[in-house]
């Protein structure tokens, strides 16, 4: 782990050097890349490209593991996808929890609100993701991207359910009481007080 929290400091810092060359820090936009290139936002973007790989992997393993046969075994196909969802989730969660918010309370009472909170919360923005991009290609946002129709909305919605994703986490899911265990990965020390003196 102090290997991996060493490679998220110097990630971070060439990040910074690089967008600081080109937006001073003094300026409205280098100061939201101040507050955007820091170790927990990192963290959360390269764990979410780690999530959609076990989505990918893990449809495929189902498609394999359920024998789908063609385009027209919809049901094993839809059997499929949830798995994989399930599985992107659990993995995102695991991920989200030890590594990018840092929550260590691993009592149950906290692991079940902060998993139901968790899913809950994707479960929110997957129903955003599955009306959003019908409802953009349907108002004009059905640009062709890659040779793929309405890939232009469907971009824009991942855009809003990455950033709702991360807000949700960081707002409801957590949340900073649950960080009760310092380690390499904690981004503010916890101060304790002195033990009264036995005066």
């Amino acid at each position: 782990m102090k290997k991996l929290d060493e490679f998220y400091t110097k990630l971070v810092e060439a990040l910074r050097k690089i967008c600081f060359k080109i937006f001073k820090p003094d300026t409205a936009l280098g100061k939201v890349i101040d507050k955007l290139v820091n170790k927990e936002v990192i963290s959360y973007l390269f764990f979410g490209v780690l999530t959609t790989v076990v989505s990918w992997v893990s449809y495929a393993l189902f498609v394999k593991v359920l024998g789908v046969s063609g385009p027209d075994d919809t049901l094993k196909i839809s059997v499929c996808n949830v798995l994989s969802w399930i599985a992107a989730v659990l993995f995102a969660y695991i991920t989200n929890k030890i590594f990018v918010f840092e929550s260590r309370s691993f009592k149950p009472s906290v692991l079940g609100k902060e998993l139901a909170s968790f899913v809950g919360s994707r479960l929110l923005t997957g129903v955003i993701e599955w009306v959003g991009v019908p409802l953009l290609v349907k108002i004009g946002l059905n640009q062709v991207i890659a040779g793929t129709e309405g890939m232009l909305a469907k971009i824009l919605v991942s855009i809003i359910v990455v950033i709702l994703n991360y807000v949700f986490s960081k707002l409801f899911v957590f949340l900073k009481s649950n960080a009760i265990c310092p380690g390499i990965w904690a981004s503010e020390p916890i101060v304790r007080s002195s033990p009264p003196s036995s005066r």
